[in-house]
């Protein structure tokens, strides 16, 4: 027995509003940042890496791990804030689908 057409014609909605969900997504950016601005980043909610900029008086070969922990510090808050896009639009999807998703 096949899926009826209005189940059909409702799957194909879902899908092209999932799609339409992830291209917003792709277009939004966050900013994540370190050392009070020394370091920032900026992540696509597709968590892509559009821009990293880094303070020249935080380069200082002599203590590269203080650099390495302000640059992982600055990702991990963009990529926090990407997190918190997606579940935004997966409840808004969710939502016109009849469906709760808890946060």
């Amino acid at each position: 027995m096949g899926m009826n057409r209005d189940m059909m014609a409702r799957l194909q909605q879902m899908q092209a509003q999932a799609l339409k969900a992830q291209e917003q997504l792709n277009e939004q950016t966050v900013d994540g940042t370190a050392g009070g601005g020394a370091v920032s980043i900026t992540v696509t909610g597709g968590m892509k890496v559009q821009a990293l900029k880094i303070a020249p008086e935080v380069v200082d070969p002599n203590d590269v791990e203080m650099l390495e922990d302000l640059v992982t510090a600055a990702v991990n808050e963009a990529l926090q804030k990407v997190q918190g896009l997606q579940m935004q639009q997966i409840s808004g999807l969710a939502g016109q689908m009849g469906l709760n998703i808890p946060r």
